[in-house]
């Protein structure tokens, strides 16, 4: 299950911190930073969810 979830927190946490860039904002921005960290949030609630249902 620690896979999943740290797989999570890296896809969410990049596409978290691209979208904002995609609406004019920097990467480093605060938009960049926050959408970066609700992202890994979001990460690590899809990798738990994916772990409970696949029984890992």
């Amino acid at each position: 299950m620690k896979t999943l979830i740290w797989l999570g927190v890296f896809v969410g946490s990049a596409l978290g911190g691209w979208i904002p860039t995609l609406l004019g904002a920097d990467l480093l921005s605060l938009w960049g930073v926050l959408g970066s960290v609700l992202g890994g949030l979001a990460g690590i609630w899809v990798g738990l969810r994916a772990g409970r249902a696949l029984g890992v």
